[in-house]
């Protein structure tokens, strides 16, 4: 029987607009960052994304390089979106993203303009896409002028092979530069996606105020630490874990006794909250106005779901702030 989304789906996601643009976002989007290339099960991708959009979910953000290996998280997406959401491209929103390294030779990562476009024409006949929705410089090129950066993400949208455009990982300094380059040519910076959560928490020393001052979204990705913020390392390093896996970026050496002694801390919180510690922990990046979406990685379809109970509390009262952060220090 061919997939039929749930008729109910939009009535149980909050969307919250992207910065100053017409789009926006649901509360919660989903990565395929992990578990969507090919040394990974079609079925279980299939089964995720088919949970997400009957939840709301409506955005799901990939990259070049985002596998393992390096391609194959946009050719299972794309085979996933021929076979089950042909008739529902009109209420997605796909992201892409350039900058890591991708092929050998000199065009084959940063962002030069060479390399941007080329690496966009390639997502697309990897997806079977005509367009993507968001497409993001996914770091910043200490070499490429940022003007010919920029210049990039604009022809782009004026040739048609994206809606809207991004950066990620880019420091206040330099995403303030890129936003007025971007202003300037008349193609606005859409979103920002960096990396913010309850144990990387730089975008709060002046990203999120620029973000705020140039209108533009945030969309922070590793919300949950890689997993850290959930319940699969209170007692240690599961076997399962991406801390386990030989191709993970979490490494063992970042799961350490402090760590774990904070995670157990904070779930007590989170417990006295009603929620696991991953609902308390997307939420507390969501209490945050500025945050149009969260991006959530998942190995299985009931991680999503538990991700999705934070979208019901992501209200904090002032002693539960307080309480956090004097575990966090």
């Amino acid at each position: 029987m061919s997939y039929q989304p749930d008729s109910l789906r939009y009535q149980s996601m909050t969307y919250r607009r992207c910065g100053r643009s017409g789009l926006q976002l649901p509360l919660v989007s989903l990565g395929l960052w992990h578990n969507f290339g090919h040394v990974d099960v079609l079925e279980n991708c299939r089964k995720m994304l088919r949970l997400s959009f009957d939840a709301g979910i409506t955005h799901f953000d990939l990259a070049n390089n985002y596998g393992p290996p390096p391609g194959s998280a946009e050719e299972n997406f794309g085979r996933l979106l021929r076979e089950d959401f042909s008739a529902y491209r009109d209420q997605l929103i796909i992201s892409t993203k350039a900058g890591y390294y991708m092929w050998e030779g000199p065009y084959g990562e940063w962002g030069s303009k060479k390399y941007l476009v080329s690496s966009l024409d390639q997502s697309l006949r990897r997806m079977g896409l005509d367009y993507v929705d968001i497409f993001y410089h996914h770091r910043p090129d200490p070499d490429t002028p940022l003007e010919e950066t920029m210049a990039a993400l604009d022809l782009i949208v004026r040739q048609g092979k994206a809606l809207y455009v991004g950066i990620s990982n880019y420091q206040k300094e330099e995403a303030e530069r890129a936003c007025q380059i971007l202003k300037e040519l008349g193609t606005p910076c859409l979103i920002h996606q960096p990396k913010y959560s309850m144990f990387v928490r730089w975008v709060e020393d002046g990203l999120l105020d620029v973000l705020e001052e140039q209108g533009v979204g945030c969309i922070p990705f590793s919300p949950l630490a890689q997993g850290l913020l959930t319940n699969k390392y209170l007692g240690g390093i599961p076997t399962d874990s991406r801390a386990a896996k030989p191709h993970g970026f979490l490494k063992e050496n970042e799961v350490s006794r402090e760590r774990i002694g904070q995670i157990q801390k904070l779930n007590q919180i989170a417990g006295d909250r009603g929620q696991t510690l991953a609902q308390m922990a997307l939420a507390w990046v969501l209490k945050d106005p500025r945050i149009t979406s969260v991006l959530i990685g998942a190995s299985r379809p009931e991680q999503i779901t538990d991700c999705l109970g934070s979208t019901r509390n992501i209200e904090f009262s002032a002693e539960e702030l307080a309480a956090i952060e004097d575990i966090l220090g």
